[in-house]
C-alpha cells in the first residue's frame, strides 16, 4: 500500500480519536524508515547479537501501542518515539545479558569498591552502551535540547537537515549543538571513539 504525504499525520489522528488499526497502518507507512533506524542501530552492536532489526521494531510496537494511543502530530514525532523504544528494548536487553554473564539472580559479595582503569572497562557492545545511556541522560539534565539532537542523530540515525525539521530549527543551530554535545559525550565517556 502506498501512503500520501500527510496521510501518516491523518493516521495518527484517527488513532489518537481511538481507532486501533490506525496504529498498524502507522507503522506500515513508515516501516522502510523504522528499518533504516534499526538497522543503524544494530550495526554498533556485537557481530553475534541474538537481536535483529525486525524484533526491535516490533518490540517497539508492542511498547508504543500497546496502551492507550500516544498523542503525537508528525511523522517524525512517530519515528522519535518508536527510535527511543528501540533503543530502549537494546538497553534493556544488554543488561539483561550483563545480568547473567555476572551470575544473573545470585548473591553478590562486595570486594571493595574499585573502580577498573579505562582501559579495563569492558567496552564491548553491551557495557559501552549502558554507559553511553547514563552519560545520555546526564547530558539531558545538564542540556536537555542538545541531548534532544544527539538522540535524534544517533537514535533515530536521522541527518542535521532531518534533525532540524524534526526540532523546528535552523541547521546550524542544530550543527553547533551536535558538535557541543559530541564533544561532552567524549570527555565523559573517555573515549575518543
Amino acid at each position: 500500500m502506498t501512503f500520501q504525504p500527510g496521510e501518516v499525520s491523518q493516521l495518527l489522528q484517527q488513532w489518537r480519536a481511538g481507532d486501533p488499526h490506525a496504529a498498524d497502518q502507522v507503522v506500515e507507512a513508515v516501516y522502510g524508515e523504522l528499518r533504516r533506524i534499526a538497522r543503524g542501530m544494530m550495526r554498533g552492536e556485537r557481530a553475534a547479537h541474538t537481536l535483529q532489526p525486525t524484533a526491535l521494531i516490533h518490540e517497539a510496537y508492542v511498547r508504543v501501542c500497546r496502551d492507550e494511543p500516544v498523542d503525537l502530530a508528525s511523522k517524525a514525532s512517530f519515528l522519535k518515539l518508536m527510535a527511543v523504544q528501540m533503543k530502549r528494548h537494546l538497553i534493556d536487553h544488554a543488561r539483561r545479558r550483563g545480568a547473567e554473564k555476572r551470575g544473573g539472580g545470585m548473591a553478590h559479595e562486595e570486594i571493595g569498591s574499585v573502580e577498573p582503569a579505562a582501559s579495563e572497562r569492558d567496552d564491548t557492545g553491551e557495557a559501552f552502551l549502558s554507559r553511553l545511556d547514563g552519560a545520555l541522560e546526564k547530558l539531558a539534565a545538564e542540556h536537555p535540547r542538545v541531548a534532544e539532537i544527539i538522540r535524534l542523530r544517533f537514535v533515530a540515525d536521522l541527518s542535521i537537515e532531518e534533525t532540524a525539521r524534526a526540532l523546528g530549527m535552523g541547521s546550524g543551530t542544530v550543527k553547533r549543538d551536535f558538535a557541543f554535545g559530541r564533544a561532552w559525550l567524549i570527555r565523559e565517556l573517555g573515549t575518543p571513539s
